[in-house]
């Protein structure tokens, strides 16, 4: 009996060997099939990356979750005429496990027709808030918890399932923080940035054909980043975009690359048919990016044609920063030179001041700071605020302009005002009666041989009496694309009221240490 009980015992291990070993087997084909069809896809697909010498990527390993790593985000987009919906359904048929965020400045106008969205993978941010709903309810950082984002416009469509895996692994092998995918059949250029935060100013400039990374990509195309650099940037969804996400990578000297591919094309020609339609965007657009710029600080755009444009002040709106107080302007504390635009006006105020005195015979030069940057660089030093000039007292007659402000503030011709300084003894001229920016003329008058005056800014390091030989006889000296009318002797001059070596060690007020 325990003879034939051990026989079955065998039997049946045997048999349970045998059917562990058929199915190793079954397993061990399936996935052979499984690593074959995989291998054959990824070099069907082959993916070319640009500017980088035109190399050749062959996606050998496939990621097989970096579908639930990305979050598709659409911005740009018309609420008079968009495809939104089209969009989002598009992408969700295409992609099981995608989540979209759709930002807008405000809830659409009509409501989004989301009948065919996966609501679970879907949400729509509104960055203008609801007073019924939390703060989170109007920050899409709240809703974007993936480990990369991609940008795309209204009505795409994104056509290869394996897109995602690919760009993963090109943003893992590159040192590119952006990766441009331009739209089929749509021709993209990089057209460089150089930005000059010190100095308020964006410049475009001419590519070059040895360009090997580009911080700025023109044309129709999305942009694939990691999340954790999209939110680095102080505005991620400020428009029009990409544009705003290249410049303010350009400020961390991030570069971009441009994948060739065809996975992306346009499911609608949208603003094509109602030409309303159509200059509304285009009006919209440009108002967008005058947006961008005022919220980024530039106040100067150069085009690479080097057409020059104005963001920051002119005659008709407030100078650019506040009140100056211990003789520091406000943007000095923020590693910033005086705004371009305010130094244009001072130039045109101080232009049209010494054209008047000069035509009424007036004797006057350049003083105190405005001297030094003409010593310097023959211009306003890049951080003053002012222009300073020195006036015989008993010349101030001579001119009609400064006779008519000694009885009150006075609009010339031109829209300059004329007044007398309630701070003290000596004469202004404002850009205008909006803009502050300003010429101060100070009187002077000679006391045996010494030029003094009545009024001493405590502000004015350069505020001190001084030989008259200095202004017997007087020279020029170029400022501001002018001649100015200067001390014989600027240096000895410059040097008897800052102290040695002023021109050559440049300070920043109240400061110690040359800049």
């Amino acid at each position: 009996m325990k003879l034939k009980m051990a026989c079955r015992v065998n039997r049946c291990r045997s048999y349970l060997v045998a059917a562990l070993m058929v199915n190793l087997v079954i397993l061990v084909y399936l996935a052979f099939i499984q690593h074959t069809q995989t291998d054959t896809s990824t070099r069907v697909k082959r993916t070319t990356l640009r500017p980088f010498h035109n190399e050749q990527l062959s996606i050998s390993q496939v990621h097989p979750s970096a579908e639930s790593d990305v979050t598709v985000i659409i911005r740009e987009y018309e609420e008079f005429e968009n495809d939104l919906v089209n969009s989002i359904v598009n992408i969700q048929k295409t992609f099981n496990q995608i989540n979209v965020v759709v930002i807008g400045d405000k809830n659409p106008y009509p409501p989004l027709q989301t009948g065919a969205i996966v609501k679970e993978r879907f949400q729509f941010v509104s960055l203008s808030g609801n007073i019924w709903h939390n703060m989170s309810s109007s920050r899409p950082e709240s809703f974007i918890k993936t480990k990369y984002v991609m940008i795309v416009p209204d009505s795409t469509s994104i056509t290869d399932v394996t897109i995602f895996n690919q760009l993963v692994k090109i943003l893992k092998n590159h040192s590119a923080k952006i990766i441009a995918i331009p739209f089929k059949n749509s021709q993209t250029f990089c057209s460089p940035v150089m930005v000059n935060f010190k100095t308020w100013t964006l410049e475009y400039v001419l590519p070059k054909p040895s360009d090997e990374a580009c911080n700025n990509v023109l044309g129709d195309h999305a942009v694939f980043m990691k999340t954790d650099s999209y939110f680095q940037l102080s505005q991620p969804y400020i428009r029009p975009l990409p544009l705003s996400l290249y410049i303010q990578g350009a400020i961390k000297q991030w570069t971009a690359a441009v994948v060739n591919t065809d996975n992306l094309t346009t499911l609608t020609n949208l603003y094509q048919t109602d030409p309303r339609n159509r200059w509304q965007h285009k009006r919209n657009r440009q108002d967008r990016q005058e947006y961008m710029y005022r919220q980024l600080g530039f106040k100067l755009v150069i085009q690479d044609s080097g057409r020059r444009q104005w963001y920051g002040c002119t005659k008709d709106t407030t100078r650019c920063f506040d009140t100056v107080i211990n003789d520091m302007p406000e943007y000095l504390y923020e590693n910033r030179w005086t705004p371009p635009c305010c130094l244009r006006a001072l130039r045109e105020t101080a232009k049209h001041v010494f054209s008047i005195l000069e035509s009424c015979e007036a004797r006057f030069w350049l003083e105190g700071g405005s001297l030094l940057g003409a010593a310097r660089i023959g211009d306003i030093i890049p951080w003053d605020y002012d222009v300073d000039v020195g006036i015989y007292r008993e010349d101030l007659n001579k001119c009609d302009y400064l006779r008519q402000c000694m009885q009150g503030s006075y609009v010339d011709e031109s829209g300059f005002v004329w007044e007398k300084a309630i701070e003290g003894d000596f004469y202004r001229v404002q850009y205008s009666e909006t803009n502050r920016l300003h010429v101060d003329i100070f009187p002077f008058h000679s006391r045996n041989g010494t030029m003094t005056k009545y009024t001493w800014l405590k502000s004015h390091r350069q505020d001190t009496e001084f030989p008259e030989h200095f202004l017997q006889p007087l020279s020029t000296i170029k400022f501001a694309g002018l001649e100015a009318k200067a001390p014989n002797n600027v240096k000895g001059f410059l040097e008897f009221k800052f102290g040695p070596g002023v021109v050559e060690n440049p300070k920043y007020p109240n400061s110690q240490d040359p800049v």
